[in-house]
């Protein structure tokens, strides 16, 4: 299943498409049973705008969930800007993990984010995890990239390429982010 709707970049345009057209996030058939027609069932809040200053945030913001009438299960679908299970945006990280790939270590790139050490160290294992299993998806839709060899090499292209919110709505077509 897509758990994320790719084309919403910003907060403001989610919560504006969330308003005028909030069929977009409806998925096309349920993600465990495969049945189509699943139905609103409401929203949930998450905070999603963690670094705007007081005043100016978005939070919460709305994620919308429909359940599925035969398996009574229910999911949800993100705007392409809020990452699954993550407290930071991806532009965020995509800027964290292109001084780590650039050479930066984890404590130099956590103090220049402004960021727990802990939390950067995260990031930077994720994709040293799963680089290479998301590398050889996104090879396959983009044939160009594999032109670069090496982790940092493609990855640094990759993120030349397309922001890191785009790469992993690709992503989320063949395999589920994070």
């Amino acid at each position: 299943m897509l758990r994320i709707v790719a084309g919403i970049t910003s907060l403001a345009q989610h919560l504006r498409t969330l308003a005028h057209n909030p069929d977009l996030y409806r998925p096309p058939a349920c993600p465990r049973c495969g049945v189509g027609g699943l139905w609103c069932h409401g929203v949930y809040l998450r905070k999603a705008d963690r670094r705007s200053p007081p005043g100016e945030s978005l939070n919460p913001v709305p994620v919308p969930r429909f359940r599925c009438r035969p398996c009574r299960r229910t999911c949800s679908r993100l705007p392409e800007c809020v990452p699954p299970r993550r407290w930071y945006d991806w532009a965020l990280q995509q800027a964290v993990l292109v001084g780590l790939l650039a050479g930066a270590s984890v404590g130099g790139s956590s103090r220049a984010a402004g960021l727990d050490r802990r939390t950067v160290g995260r990031w930077w294992n994720w994709l040293q995890a799963r680089g290479e299993r998301f590398a050889f998806c996104l090879r396959s839709r983009f044939p160009e990239w594999g032109r670069h060899s090496g982790f940092a090499a493609f990855w640094l292209n990759a993120f030349e390429a397309q922001p890191l919110c785009s790469v992993m709505a690709w992503l989320d077509r063949d395999l589920v982010v994070p």
